[in-house]
């Protein structure tokens, strides 16, 4: 199992519903996540940057974030985030991986 950390970029005044509509998450898109072989997911939010950092742990080689193996759920719920984010112009969102430098199990 691969582990996959990366920041996205929240637009300012948004946090709100950013978290309401994760708490909202769709049955559909939980169910294509965890298909897709995305284990242990979170996404934390960094009040004094407006950063999101995401982190989880994945089976294969594609993630959460991977547009080119992205299914059409996926695509639908980043075109409904895409007014509160920074996006790439098919609307994913702006991903930005962070690389591992230390771990201990």
């Amino acid at each position: 199992m691969k582990r996959f950390a990366f920041k996205m970029f929240l637009k300012p005044g948004y946090e709100a519903e950013y978290e309401k509509r994760h708490a909202q998450l769709w049955p559909e898109l939980k169910k294509q996540i965890a298909d897709s072989g995305v284990r242990n997911y979170s996404i934390y939010w960094d009040k004094d940057t407006n950063i999101l950092f995401g982190y989880q742990e994945v089976i294969g080689d594609s993630n959460s974030q991977d547009a080119e193996a992205a299914d059409e759920i996926t695509r639908k719920w980043w075109d409904f985030m895409a007014d509160i984010m920074e996006v790439n112009p098919d609307n994913s969102p702006v991903t930005v991986p962070i690389k591992e430098v230390f771990h201990l199990d």
